[in-house]
């Protein structure tokens, strides 16, 4: 009987940290599709699940970090959404390839238009960033999110010192190390670009070995012909001579 009881509680207790931490883990988050280096661009997929069984998500508020702004910022079209994209003035401006940049997104915002994450359901929310801070670990988005019942979820907690979650966590992007090529493929075709003309240089100077050959061989011919020549004549003469001689 007591072996029941006890069975019984730790059923019951179970089943509450599930029920606990099933919300706690359904929040709007931020993942990078691939790596996020620090200096480079990247995708990024804002994750938004339904937490409501009775009210389905209408609107999404994405803040973009002040203390790192990102000089580019482009959504991907989403069907059934409506975006807004909010520019603030920059206190200190950036310069990105030899431009100044004064300005930069610090919000985006996608309103459900004939679209919504009904219950159940999530939806994501692609994002083209860059230039990544290379001063920084990590960025956070504090995100809002908002149900057709006016209901409103505000994820803008950041994480603590301790590592612990909390109740309301905003998205947190981890960025990596930086790669030796931020963009990609500009180191590899200044590779391929050395790797041609090296292959170039071989080339020609094989093409004057084989010029060189050719016009040494042609020069021995011809001074071989012009000693035969010479050779045929004086022996015509020597034997014209010698005729000569006998018949006399």
């Amino acid at each position: 009987m007591k072996l029941s009881r006890i069975a019984v509680a730790g059923g019951v207790a179970a089943s509450t940290v599930l029920l606990i931490a099933g919300p706690a883990a359904a929040h709007v988050s931020v993942q990078p599709v691939g790596e996020a280096a620090k200096g480079g661009y990247a995708t990024l997929n804002f994750k938004v699940p339904n937490e409501r069984d009775q009210a389905s998500t209408v609107k999404l508020e994405v803040n973009f970090p002040a203390d790192h702004p990102l000089s580019s910022v482009t959504p991907q079209a989403v069907p059934g959404w409506k975006i807004d994209i909010t520019k603030s003035k920059l206190d200190k401006p950036l310069e990105v390839h030899g431009k100044k940049i004064t300005e930069a997104v610090s919000k985006v915002t996608w309103t459900a238009d004939e679209g919504e994450i009904a219950p159940g359901y999530f939806q994501q929310f692609p994002v083209s960033v860059g230039a990544l801070p290379e001063d920084a670990d990590q960025l956070v988005f504090k995100a809002i999110q908002t149900y057709d019942n006016k209901e409103v979820v505000r994820w803008i907690e950041e994480p603590t010192a301790g590592g612990e979650e909390p109740d309301s966590p905003a998205p947190v992007l981890k960025l990596t190390a930086a790669a030796e090529d931020h963009h990609g493929g500009a180191a590899d075709d200044d590779k391929k670009a050395d790797d041609h003309k090296s292959a170039d240089t071989d080339a020609s100077s094989k093409e004057s070995s084989t010029v060189a050959s050719s016009s040494s061989s042609d020069t021995t011919a011809r001074t071989l012909g012009i000693i035969g020549i010479v050779i045929g004549i004086g022996g015509i003469a020597f034997g014209v001579l010698a005729g000569r001689r006998r018949s006399a």
